[in-house]
């Protein structure tokens, strides 16, 4: 058994669907749970129809809801066989009667909660999943839809929920695994449901998660994410174009990019597949003849020290000051209580014996956590900065590293230098207007050969 997880552009059409028949056919034989996200756009037009209700506007809403209507009905209908037609009016209309009282449950709040959030935010997936069920055996392939609210059990965190393991992976093998006998099971991906039926969802770009615990749950010989690019790049093609596909990684380098913002995979994808040792395979749904990024739990050998270069965007740096600490003990837990207590979280720190510099990138409520900290200190805010990660298993067994780096960027002034605990990452800071020109200048350091076995 494998998992098959296709993302929203793999699905945002008619000619996109039909594409994605074509791929699961050449892998039936392995017994494909197949996960889809909401098709293209959708979740962003769902939450911004619940964002209209909110606000008044509630008959806007319910027209954006139409609109969503019409445009499942012509993607989807265009490659739905005529004889699943009346299932596919029912499937629409369950789903947007369900949603236009979500809507009107919001206009009467006045605001969208967490739980109605996660209500909205839903439907995507439950549209998609369904349809994409029905659109299959015009294909020649014999499907069944799996509501994921029933397999997906999680705590009643609404809009990041958290899976309740032990549970969701005996449910997959209880009502996932039969269904995989001679056809497909199309579940969809970021939505889970509470112990007691009440619909969650996973956070933003879910669906990933949702397929490794799939795969965990199926025990799957394979997780394949298809996406709209080929795979995990030596850099991001939008920061600097000209990288190179990697071809095998592993799962703590695939982690550790993810975190600082490689883009091609969900932080939060590899955990359930580390913990059963299932290979993640990124694959483009549009070129599905290249042969992708393989990320699976050994140490991939690697001629050159660095294996990718990711980074952050947008990020603020904090630099907190007190003479009055010196020698002091405690100093940092004050500081990070600080930033506990306000829900922020931290990607890099400098520290000295007075001093800690340190960088984030949720900034909602950092007014009150600079009035709190200028209480014990003096603090200065630096924002639009950028991380760049350069990360490899090599890193940590290889002497002069640091030197090529400040060769490279010896133009570029670096704010922030950090190495990871896990030694397989090497972080910097600089402005935001020199990131282009600091990844183009370490990727020709570094990538200017390449070892055939790992890159292509």
């Amino acid at each position: 058994m494998i998992v098959m997880k296709f993302g929203g552009t793999s699905v945002e059409s008619a000619a996109a669907i039909e594409r994605v028949a074509a791929i699961i056919r050449t892998q039936f034989e392995r017994q494909p749970l197949v996960v889809v996200s909401a098709m293209g756009k959708t979740t962003n037009r769902l939450l911004a129809a619940a964002d209209k209700a909110a606000a008044g506007n509630l008959e806007d809403a319910l027209q954006n809801s139409e609109e969503l209507r019409d445009f499942h009905r012509r993607e989807a209908g265009a490659v739905i066989p005529s004889e699943s037609r009346a299932a596919m009016e029912a499937v629409l209309e369950n789903h947007f009667e369900a949603l236009e009282t979500t809507l009107q449950e919001i206009a009467s709040a006045g605001q969208v909660t967490p739980a109605l959030w996660d209500e909205v935010s839903s439907y995507g997936e439950r549209l998609s999943s369904a349809l994409v069920a029905l659109a299959l055996p015009n294909f020649g392939i014999p499907s069944v839809h799996l509501d994921a609210r029933s397999v997906l059990v999680t705590d009643s965190r609404h809009m990041q929920a958290l899976p309740l393991y032990s549970r969701t992976y005996a449910r997959f093998k209880e009502k996932a695994a039969p269904l995989l006998q001679g056809r497909v099971a199309v579940m969809g991906g970021f939505i889970g449901a509470t112990a007691q039926g009440e619909t969650t969802t996973l956070g933003r770009g879910g669906s990933d998660f949702s397929a490794a615990i799939a795969g965990a749950g199926i025990e799957a010989e394979e997780i394949q994410i298809w996406t709209d690019v080929d795979g995990m790049l030596t850099c991001d093609p939008r920061v600097f174009p000209g990288g190179h596909l990697v071809k095998n990684i592993s799962f703590a380098e695939a982690a550790e990019l993810a975190y600082f913002g490689a883009k091609v995979l969900h932080p939060a994808t590899v955990l359930p597949a580390v913990e059963k040792n299932i290979p993640v395979r990124i694959l483009n749904s549009r070129r599905p003849d290249v042969p992708g990024t393989l990320i699976h739990a050994e140490s991939v050998r690697c001629a050159n020290p660095v294996k990718s270069i990711a980074c952050k965007r947008e990020i603020t740096v904090v630099n907190i000051r007190s003479l009055r600490m010196l020698m002091a003990h405690g100093f940092l837990r004050r500081i990070f209580e600080v930033f506990d207590r306000h829900r922020t979280p931290v990607d890099m720190v400098s520290t000295s014996e007075v001093s800690v510099s340190l960088t984030i990138d949720q900034t909602q409520l950092l007014p009150d956590i600079e009035a709190e900290l200028s209480k014990i200190a003096e603090v200065s805010v630096v924002p639009s900065q950028a991380i760049i990660c350069l990360v490899g298993d090599a890193l940590r067994e290889t002497p002069g590293l640091g030197a090529r780096i400040f060769t490279a960027l010896k133009d570029v002034n670096i704010r922030m230098i950090s190495q990871g605990a896990s030694l397989m990452n090497m972080s910097v800071v600089v402005d935001g207007a020199d990131l282009t020109r600091a990844v183009g200048a370490l990727h020709r350091e570094f990538f200017n050969e390449l070892d055939p076995e790992v890159f292509q």
